[in-house]
């Protein structure tokens, strides 16, 4: 399997995933996967710049993401896949695609979201999606550096939802 790591991050990549995530996991590509940053070059080239020397980006709509992933396109490489929510990593297991364990990192807080932790914030569709890969097997931790212990996301959800 090719997937090394799968994150949510707000910034998508940025110091902390170009940087200590790539080293520390020995990445050879990082896979944005987002339909509205696949269409925008300027974003695209944005990304390309914050990539770290030596590792390859891919920036696809997900369909495209799952379709290549499922192909094996990335077989012989250490994939590191980075999404800014949820969303499409529910869509991506919905496709087929054996994600095992997402790390989410950072989410943006905004008038719809509300705080899990200080970097975390969420809104209801958010939690929707974080349910529904919880109920598909998908392991949810809270890391945001790799020198931080991982947390139980869903636990740190539940509780601030009051569940």
């Amino acid at each position: 399997m090719s997937i090394i790591a799968v994150r949510i991050d707000g910034r998508l990549i940025h110091g902390q995933v170009a940087n200590l995530w790539t080293t520390k996991l020995n990445i050879t590509r990082i896979m944005v996967v987002d339909d509205q940053v696949a269409q925008s070059a300027i974003e695209k080239s944005g990304l390309k710049l914050a990539t770290p020397a030596g590792v390859k980006l891919s920036v696809l709509p997900y369909a495209k993401a799952a379709q290549n992933i499922l192909a094996g396109r990335y077989d012989s490489q250490r994939l590191l896949i980075v999404a800014k929510k949820p969303h499409y990593l529910l869509k991506l297991v919905e496709e087929g695609v054996l994600i095992e364990e997402i790390n989410v990192g950072n989410m943006s807080q905004n008038e719809t979201t509300r705080q899990i932790t200080r970097s975390i914030n969420v809104d209801d569709h958010d939690v929707e999606d974080f349910k529904r890969l919880d109920e598909k097997g998908v392991r949810l931790i809270a890391q945001m550096v790799p020198a931080d212990d991982a947390k139980n996301f869903m636990a740190m959800l539940k509780e601030k939802e009051g569940e």
